[in-house]
């Protein structure tokens, strides 16, 4: 025999009940039990029923009216003239009788538990009893028999405790008697000895299945409800939560404990005892293979992790003191004062040297517990050999759950590597003896974001999915754009990367969508759903958002930006730029961005800082962290430079190629920062710091060519002005550079300690004379490459290089 019980659905009373039908049609020949749960989401309309009847008569009575007219329309939907009578009767007898328990209610001012379970059983016994009546109908041998003359219970109204030596002693002498082919039961509810009808509280009618099969010795029990199974993760917060297939008894008592809501603790006991397997199937999909629990699953050494689980609106009680070292009773006193209030524990963790006992609760205990510990305690609080009871809030426990943990090393480290890796904090951490579940407190806020960390890590194959946050669009920031929406079926066929900007901000507008903007027409949704752009107003919404492997991108060169970036890197948000002020900004504020990097586990790449794409930074850094010793470097980092004087040929004047320059692109928008050799002077001083040394911008020793009242110019027009006027002194420069057949190049070197930016002329046998176009050079003078140096050579100006630049860094970050 199988027991069957249905539930869960949230669509209309008669669609269930014809689904339900049409299901149980298709069953195999054989004698079921099926038991019902209340359909159509009738409870939360009997439950407000009883909770207002004690107070407001019309709105009561109003609800009931409705109640009624529901479950007429549904008996006329599903069931012919002829046999609607009886049935209507039926109905009409029981909303007279709920009316007038809540007439006595109204009468005494008072809802009593065992009131709202009586009024609550009207759900079960309606749905039960139209489920029989419809598969009676389709002409199935079918009958109805009221759960409460089977299931005996306690007088605790509201949860009651089964006394299972009377249950089971009913259950197997009725089914013994009854041969009918389908036996419809209401769940949820029991009755005292005294014939009072009680209720079995959350997930009573799992359990009233699960009591039925256990006293029965069914062969397989069937929970169809509107989900298909148990789940990896919580769907509605994990998109790619999927079913498990099968489970082992534990471990779905340990998901469920821990927030699982398909199936609850209680109804996996009596099957477990027996060794009956149960199914959870969905009465929506019901192809759809479900999840089994039963005793032995086909394990799966090479995946440790069953499922994960979490709850929400916990706090933590720790009590604390020195007087409790050596001093037995103390944790017997603290779980029995809770106790003594129904104060459910979720969470113990104790430390080692006694010193403490950390206990988790719902939230909604917390005033409970505090005054029933501070009674328990009030002696030792009182003589300091305990401090008083610490209550830490807005946290929450997330689990991870799997028989198989215990056979392989590395699971708990897995899992907190992964948190850390995203800023995820643990405030305590508890594993049970069996190691089937490793559990660990966060903070509230962190919930969806450890849920979807810890589901990628042990869950998903790749792709694994990447969150941008990028602040500035002009030339580079479009490009990047442009860049990030060409790759990406090779980032996820090749890298298994899912890149999604979630963010985007111009100087004027910001706009966000956390399932990724559509990098086809961003700049369509910045302009026009964009709202106004704030730096502190765009960080906030990254903290809210609080996504896993989160990347901030800086295209802009703004001061104020660049010194947000710590704010990012102590959330644990990786931060790539190409802006340069952060990086040759106070040397103590380079160095905390760096340490911040280190310590919350947050790239901070800016490869693009130096040599836009041209892996200079990095290949610096490879030299070093290989042992090589840094002698001497030599370089022309300056693209835009190197551009105009390359470009600064024949009549074409100074003026003339500066504008070139800047209208392709290669130059900062203020060509001042590039011809004053302020650029270059950034440059070689964070490849100083990289080296090592703690130099100051000040520190660089600078010859400028300019003409004094040039670098002294008010605006860019004035710039520009100046440069016209002073164009003979730039042919002059050029001129005598030409007549002893050298070329002009701005060089920064660095040596001994000392770093110096400035133009000079050189022969044709140096490496930079034959630099053209926008190219830039690097010379590495090292101990190992003395003889000749390592050379780095390549574009290094405009938009698509330097956006390449980002776009590598960004994928650097990934890994």
């Amino acid at each position: 025999m199988q027991v069957l019980k249905f539930g869960g659905s949230s669509v209309a009373h008669s669609d269930a009940i014809k689904r339900i039908c049409s299901l149980l049609e298709k069953k195999p020949k054989g004698r079921y039990a099926i038991v019902v749960s209340a359909l159509g989401n009738i409870t939360d309309q009997l439950i407000q029923c009883g909770e207002l009847a004690s107070e407001r008569r019309n709105i009561y009575k109003n609800i009931l009216e409705k109640i009624e007219i529901r479950h007429l329309n549904i008996i006329r939907e599903l069931f012919p003239i002829t046999y609607q009578s009886h049935l209507i009767s039926w109905i009409k007898k029981n909303i007279n009788d709920l009316e007038s328990l809540c007439d006595g209610i109204f009468q005494v001012e008072e809802l009593s538990k065992r009131s709202l379970d009586k009024i609550m059983s009207f759900g079960e016994l309606s749905s039960s009893f139209l489920i029989a009546e419809k598969l009676k109908q389709f002409g199935l041998d079918a009958i109805c028999k009221d759960s409460r003359d089977l299931i005996i219970t306690d007088s605790q109204f509201g949860c009651a405790q089964v006394d299972f030596i009377t249950s089971n002693h009913h259950i197997i002498q009725f089914f013994r008697e009854k041969t009918s082919e389908y036996i419809v039961l209401p769940g949820f509810i029991g009755s005292t000895l005294e014939k009072e009808t009680t209720t079995l509280g959350r997930g009573g009618s799992d359990y009233t299945a699960a009591i039925l099969a256990s006293a029965i010795s069914a062969s397989l029990l069937e929970i169809w409800t509107d989900v298909s199974g148990m789940m990896t993760a919580n769907p509605k917060i994990v998109n790619q939560a999927f079913p498990i297939k099968e489970i082992s008894y534990e471990e779905a008592m340990e998901l469920s404990h821990f927030g699982a809501k398909v199936i609850y603790p209680p109804t996996i006991h009596p099957a477990m005892k027996k060794h009956i397997p149960i199914q959870i199937k969905n009465t929506f999909s019901p192809i759809d293979p479900g999840t089994l629990i039963y005793i032995n699953k086909n394990t799966n050494i090479s995946q440790p992790v069953t499922g994960i689980s979490g709850i929400q609106n916990m706090a933590l009680l720790t009590l604390e003191g020195s007087g409790m070292v050596g001093v037995p009773g103390y944790s017997k006193r603290l779980f029995e004062a809770l106790s003594r209030e129904k104060i459910n524990v979720i969470f113990i963790t104790q430390s080692s040297s006694e010193h403490s006992i950390t206990t988790g609760i719902h939230e909604t205990d917390i005033i409970k517990a505090k005054t029933v510990i501070d009674s328990e305690f009030s002696k030792e609080i009182h003589q300091r050999r305990l401090d008083p009871l610490r209550i830490e809030k807005d946290l929450c426990i997330i689990a991870v759950v799997g028989d198989n943990m215990k056979n392989l090393h590395g699971t708990s480290g897995k899992m907190f590597s992964a948190l850390g890796r995203n800023s995820i904090n643990v405030r305590a951490i508890a594993q049970g003896s069996t190691e089937k579940n490793i559990s660990a407190v966060i903070r509230k806020t962190d919930f969806k974001k450890a849920l979807n960390t810890l589901h990628e890590v042990f869950f998903e194959s790749p792709p694994k999915q990447i969150n941008l946050f990028i602040c500035g669009v002009g030339k580079v920031g479009s490009k990047l754009m442009e860049q990030i929406d060409q790759q990406q079926n090779y980032l996820l066929e090749e890298l298994k990367l899912q890149v999604r900007v979630i963010g985007l901000a111009n100087s004027k507008k910001m706009h966000f969508n956390d399932h990724g903007i559509n990098l086809s027409d961003w700049e369509e949704n910045l302009n026009q759903k964009g709202i106004n752009m704030n730096i502190y107003s765009f960080m906030e919404k990254v903290w809210k958002f609080n996504l896993r492997n989160s990347l901030f991108v800086d295209n802009t060169a703004s001061e104020e930006m660049a010194m947000t970036y710590d704010k990012f890197l102590k959330n644990g948000i990786g931060v790539i730029t190409c802006n340069k002020i952060a990086c040759s900004s106070d040397y103590d504020h380079y160095k905390r961005l760096k340490t911040l990097s280190r310590h919350f586990k947050a790239p901070f790449l800016f490869e693009t800082n130096v040599g836009a794409s041209l892996p200079v930074i990095s290949t610096l850094n490879d030299l070093i962290n290989s042992g090589d010793k840094i002698n001497k470097i030599e370089a022309v980092l300056s693209g835009s430079l190197n551009f105009i004087f390359n470009n600064f040929l024949g009549k074409k004047s100074f003026l003339e190629v500066v504008k070139e320059a800047q209208f392709k692109g290669y130059t900062e928008p203020d060509p001042r920062i590039d011809l004053s050799g302020l650029d270059v002077m950034r440059k070689i001083l964070i490849l100083a710091r990289e080296c090592g040394s703690p130099l100051e911008l000040s520190d660089i020793h600078q010859k400028s060519f300019l003409p004094e009242t040039c670098s002294n110019s008010s605006s860019i027009e004035d710039f520009y002005q100046k440069l016209h006027r002073y164009k003979d002194y730039f042919f002059k420069i050029r001129n005598e550079a030409e007549k002893y057949k050298k070329r002009l190049r701005f060089i920064a070197r660095y040596e001994n300690g000392i770093a110096s930016v400035g133009l000079e002329s050189v022969l044709q046998i140096h490496p930079f004379f034959q630099l053209e176009g926008k190219d830039n050079m690097v010379l590495y003078n090292t101990y190992r490459y003395s003889e000749q140096p390592l050379i780095i050579k390549g574009a290094g100006a405009g938009a698509e290089v330097t956006a390449s630049g980002v776009f590598s860094d960004i994928i650097k970050a990934t890994k």
